[in-house]
């Protein structure tokens, strides 16, 4: 999906709000509630110091090259996975991990990786509602759908990471449908 300011944005904006419309009543309140626990992640300093370092850092060979299918192509034992996976903001998502929780990935402004708790699908999201909704400011709610990477049902939830109230990147929370219920 290509996309593009304006148009795109409203379409992404519309169907995320179908898509949190459309599940039941009962679901749609205890995630409401989870995303108001979560939004305190958008301005947290681990969090928001270390997209700050990666948006102004140079980026490595590795990372200028990277693009979706030599990430996917990637086992969690690469080098440049694994350095990602125990940077501090990875150790510090981790930890973060709950009962209803079971993935986090942070990306910068530039949708690359900064963070996760576990290797991600894809290396960057831009262009992708769970990326761009947030880079405008806004929460995004995906369906409840199956995680190829857990093997549960998991809701995504997408956050902007605010630095003086403006967005600098995406934090992404795959949350068990199971455990919201």
């Amino acid at each position: 999906m290509t996309f593009k300011p304006g148009v795109n944005l409203f379409l992404l904006l519309i169907c995320s709000v179908i898509s949190f419309a459309q599940a039941p009543a009962e679901l749609q309140a205890k995630l409401s509630t989870e995303i108001k626990h979560l939004e305190a992640y958008s301005t947290d300093p681990e969090v928001v110091s270390a997209v700050k370092n990666y948006n102004s850092s140079a980026r490595s060979p590795e990372e200028k090259t990277m693009t979706n299918e030599k990430w996917h192509s990637l086992s969690l034992f690469d080098p440049f996975v694994r350095a990602i996976g125990r940077n501090s903001l990875s150790e510090y998502l981790k930890s973060k991990r709950d009962d209803v929780i079971s993935k986090i990935f942070v990306s910068g402004a530039d949708g690359g990786k900064v963070g996760f708790d576990a290797k991600t699908e894809h290396w960057t999201h831009k262009g992708m509602p769970k990326h761009e909704v947030p880079m405008s400011g806004r929460t995004w709610v995906g369906p409840v759908k199956l995680d190829d990477s857990t093997g549960l049902q998991l809701i995504q939830v997408g956050l902007p990471v605010l630095a003086q109230g403006k967005p600098i990147g995406s934090i992404v929370f795959g949350l068990r449908a199971d455990k919201l219920r």
